[in-house]
């Protein structure tokens, strides 16, 4: 059996809340856009889509390998944009504050999943947060234009103490995720 599946880090009630408020302000424009429900804002640091249920514990071990290298991360949520430009996007995002450990930690992910079969993303890691899909140009610029008011905004800071291998279930209600396994970052007390 096949699971839909991508690693990601968890974001907190209070910085969702914040980024919430912001949504209710964009969602007063007609654009064409498919909003993602707040309860489903994370960031995604390796999508893996279609996946072996029976790989699932060696992808585990894989990333507890990684994550056991790193101490928890600060990171800061802020900034608004659009991917992959402002005259075509297809990503409205809140953007994460250019954290090296962040960066490294994701390429290692990437490495290791990789050795799994995965395939290697080739673009850029771009930390970010999407909080929509665009869908069609209508009113796509009015959207953009309350964006830029936003631009520099700060939604908070997070300490990232853990990584989570996710399961999606895609539903005509929405994406549906679910946490397979949840690997803390650092060697545990118990870890001598």
């Amino acid at each position: 059996m096949y699971l839909r599946c991508f690693v990601s880090i968890e974001i907190p009630e209070t910085v969702k809340q914040v980024i919430g408020y912001l949504v209710e302000i964009l969602k007063k424009r007609d654009v064409d856009v498919r909003w993602v429900e707040n309860k489903n804002i994370h960031l995604t640091l390796k999508f893996l889509g279609k996946t072996p249920e029976k790989l699932l514990p060696r992808i585990n071990e894989s990333l507890q390998k990684v994550a056991i290298s790193y101490d928890p991360i600060y990171i800061k949520i802020c900034k608004t944009g659009v991917f992959p430009n402002r005259k075509y996007p297809r990503v409205i995002w809140v953007g994460i504050e250019d954290s090296e450990t962040l960066i490294r930690l994701q390429s290692d992910i990437e490495n290791s999943i990789t050795l799994l079969g995965f395939q290697k993303e080739e673009r850029t890691f771009h930390p970010h947060l999407t909080i929509a899909r665009v869908r069609s140009q209508r009113g796509i610029q009015t959207l953009i234009n309350e964006l830029d008011n936003h631009r520099e905004k700060d939604f908070g800071g997070v300490e990232v103490r853990s990584i989570k291998l996710m399961r999606s279930e895609l539903k005509p209600t929405g994406a549906q995720y679910y946490c397979i396994y949840e690997i803390p970052l650092g060697r545990r007390k118990d870890d001598k």
